[in-house]
């Protein structure tokens, strides 16, 4: 199971698609329970994944360290990278994932996350490098001045990410012309990159394409039972005031609330029989609903909701074009589908954008 635990609140940085640290309230910006708490909790679960989350975690390294002294599992964290000097170079040792915040090419990053952001991040992923056998992910937002071809391709030829992953600017933001871009500069870069993909993999290479490798995992094995992160079903998210969460960016959501510490879960979220109508969707099988915050919150209303279920939807339609090639290099020897099958549980990704 995934434990996403927060351990602060609070950010150092403002993006602009988000606006920085959460409201104190909500999140407090430090943690209202000791880690002897936490870690009854998780010590029930057989093969915990815990993934250190914020604002920017590392604002509490101290809380970080102690977890990972007391408690026996799978780590990783999200981070901006700007500030890998708090934590001691043994705990970065033992991350097994580091998902790093850059958005692309320099002047994107550093548009939307702050002067001299980029190259901070890029300086982490690559003294990261240097000694962590991690998987280190490129976290990507994509927003309307994503050329996602171009920012992809950079990320992965700069040799210091394993994978790259992305997210859509559609859940904080303001409604902006989503779906123009999406038909005239997104899909067809989608295509470029499926294109790019099945020339590395006739290569023998396994570009670490996050949403790429998710869906064709689903399509493997049959599907996700919910959304690919697991929010709600597979995963929890620990807040600093001991609330557990179905999802770690609905602080302030009732229906989100689903325990505590000291209680565990008291109940799961059904994806299937919370929203049928998305269940009954054919795109179900490698979607599982793409967004749990979405579904329920949709800031964008009905018209804005269908209009990203469409871009998703055209999305996998252009990874699954993937599927035949992955088959017949498989049957060859050239791959192998060890290497491609992907699990999101374990480094905290959404799989679909």
């Amino acid at each position: 199971m995934l434990w996403i635990v927060h351990t602060t609140g609070r950010c150092n940085l403002r993006c602009k698609y988000c606006g920085g640290s959460f409201p104190e309230r909500l999140v407090p910006y430090k943690e209202k329970y000791n880690v002897e708490r936490l870690a009854r909790l998780i010590s029930k679960d057989p093969d915990p994944t815990v993934i250190f989350y914020g604002g920017e975690p590392l604002l509490n390294a101290r809380f970080i360290m102690e977890v990972m002294d007391s408690i026996k599992a799978h780590y990783g964290i999200q981070t901006n990278g700007t500030l890998p000097h708090l934590l001691p170079k043994n705990y970065w040792e033992r991350m097994e994932t580091v998902l790093i915040s850059v958005d692309g090419v320099e002047w994107l990053t550093d548009k939307y996350r702050g002067k001299g952001i980029y190259k901070r991040a890029i300086n982490t992923a690559r003294w990261l490098a240097g000694f962590c056998n991690c998987r280190r992910i490129a976290r990507m937002t994509v927003t309307k001045d994503t050329c996602i071809y171009r920012d992809v391709t950079h990320l992965l030829d700069l040799g210091v990410f394993t994978h790259v992953h992305w997210q859509l600017d559609v859940v904080w933001d303001e409604p902006w012309p989503f779906l123009e871009w999406a038909k005239n500069r997104y899909l067809p870069g989608i295509r470029r990159l499926v294109m790019y993909m099945g020339e590395k993999l006739a290569q023998g290479e396994i570009p670490g394409i996050v949403p790429f490798l998710g869906v064709l995992t689903a399509d493997k094995k049959g599907g996700w039972h919910g959304v690919p992160c697991g929010a709600g079903r597979d995963s929890v998210s620990v807040s600093t005031d001991g609330r557990l969460l179905a999802c770690p960016i609905a602080v302030g959501e009732k229906w989100a609330e689903v325990g505590s510490v000291d209680e565990g879960v008291k109940r799961w979220i059904d994806v299937r029989r919370e929203f049928p109508d998305c269940a009954s969707c054919p795109y179900f099988k490698w979607c599982g609903g793409r967004c749990l915050y979405a579904l329920y919150e949709r800031h964008w209303g009905e018209e804005g909701h269908r209009a990203v279920c469409w871009v998703t939807q055209r999305t996998i339609d252009h990874i699954l074009k993937l599927r035949e090639i992955v088959e017949k290099l498989v049957e060859m020897g050239v791959i192998s589908w060890d290497d491609v099958l992907y699990d999101p549980l374990r480094d905290s990704t959404e799989v679909i954008p």
